[in-house]
């Protein structure tokens, strides 16, 4: 099994191209037994998993040695940083075995290293911000995809038509189209591993990279339609294979969402009866997220579609049911994937672009390519734009602009679909190659150097790290429901509405279904707000060097059941005692066992001697600080 898995690895059979020694039996003829071999040399047993841990050491080792200098880190991004890495590792392994002995493997690449980050981020995605502008991904997604691959497919034809590139590339319109298809597409890798470092605010990342996951199904169909296009010849094909295209965009878009949906139901459902079998709930989220994935590759389906669903719908329901240390455990092991598939797919690609014997160059068809796709990026980010600043509350501006302009970077996406080419169809497979390399390599590395630099020079308003204090939670949620009763009172049923609509369908039908009872509590929003604040607090103050008691004395209070808020609730208990909220959090429970009084004392000395949640020092803060407290703030 580990040497039929070695071939889509990209590493090279065990004794592979060796002449086989003719081997003697023991014990024959005029020989003598073997004895006793005290050592034995056994390079080909382990030579597939020695390798992979192998590179997955040397990336985690590039990362620390990146990260020692922070001015290095802080100039250049480490995506650019990786390649250069791949460049140099490529080079020495081609001048010593004379030939490249290690590319990035389609296979690989679709099957092994994108699934863990596109789940990493579906399932880390900040759903509010993501539905908040879903008309504008969708649509930067869709029309813009569709809008720069017949652009810049149909302007490379009209080069090539004008004589500017060589005779030789003999492609005619469908492959330019196909080219277009594959080289358009903004990539979700590179993507993730520039804005990251950038620091852009929130709306502008969520758009840009919400684009780059959802534009997946546009590509998928573009290219798998113009490459049958392609197989069939452009006699051959008719009207009704072009009704067939439009309509498999939404079969693969559609299915794929719906794929992900199916199964992070099931891994939410799956998920509400694991109390006793703890273990394996960090278990079962990969394996259903990645079959989410594969059932959506085995069926043609938007398989980036299928998994960022998946993570985004179930996230909320598995985050409720699975213990706090599975929680952990799914995080950081899924940055951990995430990180190490990240690193390994920018050191392969450098890799993969030393090997000239794939590869053929034209000036021509290179540099038109990277003029159109960024010509047409530019153009086509600046007519939607006005069309969805028509309709938007908060328009997208001029800066803005630019930056979702400057910031579509392609690739390893584009890199694995192009070597996915048949040369047999394609006779231009080898310019399509080289040129893909260089605009892999001009998007990652030059506009990931600039980009930087022109977000500070543009004064480009960065994202604001910062814990949202109590008195705005409490607004964004009152103003959540003054804009849907609005909506409901002039009779126009908006985005408002509908999202208070799918909160209320949410919270009486899909909660009580998928998560566990336990889980599931009926409780005033106050104090489900109150209650995270001051546990954060209380982290935020031990991570800072507060000192309290040892982990093993330490237990932090537990939210009352479900039956004793029902019966007594926050208001009515604010309304009894006439006074400031109070700190008491087991004070709601009707019925007080010992461990109940235990966690009251500790909560109590946690409030008055050992913590004091920090806010800033603002006079509305302060406010608050003594319409809900007892004791002064430090």
């Amino acid at each position: 099994m580990l040497r039929a898995a070695l071939p889509l690895l990209g590493l090279p059979l065990a004794g592979a191209g060796a002449t086989e020694e003719p081997t003697q039996e023991p014990g024959s003829p005029g020989e003598p037994p073997p004895g006793l071999a005290l050592f034995r040399w056994q390079w080909h047993e382990v030579e597939a998993p020695y390798l992979v841990a192998l590179w997955i050491l040397v990336a985690s080792l590039a990362k620390i040695v990146f990260h020692l200098s922070r001015k290095v880190t802080s100039l250049v991004p480490e995506s650019c940083l990786l390649i250069l890495l791949g460049l140099v590792l490529g080079g020495i392994v081609l001048a010593v075995a004379k030939k490249a002995e290690y590319q990035l493997e389609p296979g690989t690449f679709f099957l092994f290293l994108l699934p863990p980050i596109v789940l990493d981020s579906g399932y880390f995605m900040p759903s509010r911000l993501f539905f908040d502008n879903l008309g504008a991904i969708l649509t930067y997604a869709v029309v813009g995809t569709l809008w720069n691959a017949f652009t810049t497919g149909a302007a490379l034809w009209g080069l090539q038509q004008a004589g500017l590139v060589a005779p030789r590339v003999q492609a005619g319109l469908l492959d330019f189209l196909l080219f277009g298809s594959l080289i358009s597409a903004v990539d979700p890798v590179a993507v993730l591993a520039v804005f990251e470092e950038v620091h852009v605010n929130e709306t502008l990342f969520i758009i840009v990279f919400g684009e780059s996951l959802l534009n997946d199904a546009v590509t998928v169909v573009l290219y798998k339609v113009c490459n049958s296009f392609v197989e069939m010849g452009s006699a051959n094909v008719q009207a009704t294979d072009y009704l067939k295209g439009v309509a498999s965009l939404f079969v693969v878009s559609l299915g794929g969402a719906a794929v992900g949906l199916v199964f992070a139901f099931l891994l939410a459902l799956t998920t509400r009866f694991t109390k006793r079998v703890r273990i394996i709930e960090p278990l079962l989220v990969f394996l259903l997220a990645y079959a989410a994935y594969l059932t959506a590759e085995m069926a043609s389906l938007s398989a980036i579609l299928a998994v960022t669903m998946c993570g985004l719908g179930c996230k909320k329901y598995v985050e409720a049911n699975i213990s706090h240390k599975s929680r952990t455990a799914v995080k950081y092991t899924m940055k951990t994937l995430a990180s190490c598939a990240e690193t390994i797919i920018f050191m392969l690609l450098g890799i993969s672009a030393v090997d000239s014997s794939k590869w053929a160059w034209d000036s021509g068809l290179v540099l038109g390519t990277l003029f159109f796709i960024l010509f047409f990026r530019a153009l086509g980010v600046v007519l939607q734009t006005w069309v969805l600043n028509q309709f938007r509350l908060v328009p997208l501006d001029k800066i803005d602009q630019v930056v979702m302009s400057y910031g579509g970077l392609r690739g390893a996406v584009a890199f694995a679909l192009v070597i996915l080419l048949d040369r047999t169809k394609i006779p231009a497979k080898d310019y399509f190659v080289a040129t893909t390399i260089v605009v892999v390599f001009f998007t990652v590395i030059v506009q990931g150097l600039t980009i930087k630099p022109l977000v500070k020079w543009l004064k480009v308003k960065r994202s604001e790290h910062h814990k949202p204090t109590l008195n705005q939670e409490l607004h964004e949620h009152t103003f959540d429901h003054i804009l849907a009763a609005v909506e409901d009172v002039v009779g126009h049923h908006g985005y408002h509405y509908w999202r208070d609509r799918w909160e209320q369908f949410d919270k009486k039908y899909l909660s009580q279904l998928l998560m566990r009872r336990s889980a599931y509590r009926i409780r005033d929003q106050i104090w489900d707000v109150y209650y995270r604040l001051n546990i954060r607090d209380a982290i935020s103050f031990v991570d800072q060097g507060g000192h309290v008691l040892s982990s093993t004395g330490l237990t932090l209070p537990s939210m009352p059941s479900r039956n004793s808020v029902a019966e007594t609730s926050v208001t009515n208990l604010l309304r009894e005692s006439g006074s400031g909220a109070c700190l008491d959090l087991q004070v709601i429970d009707t019925v007080r066992s010992g461990r109940d009084r235990e966690d009251a004392v500790m909560h109590h000395l946690l409030c008055g001697g050992l913590y004091k949640p920090r806010y800033r020092d603002t006079a509305e803060d302060r406010a608050l600080w003594h319409a809900t407290t007892d004791f002064p703030p430090d």
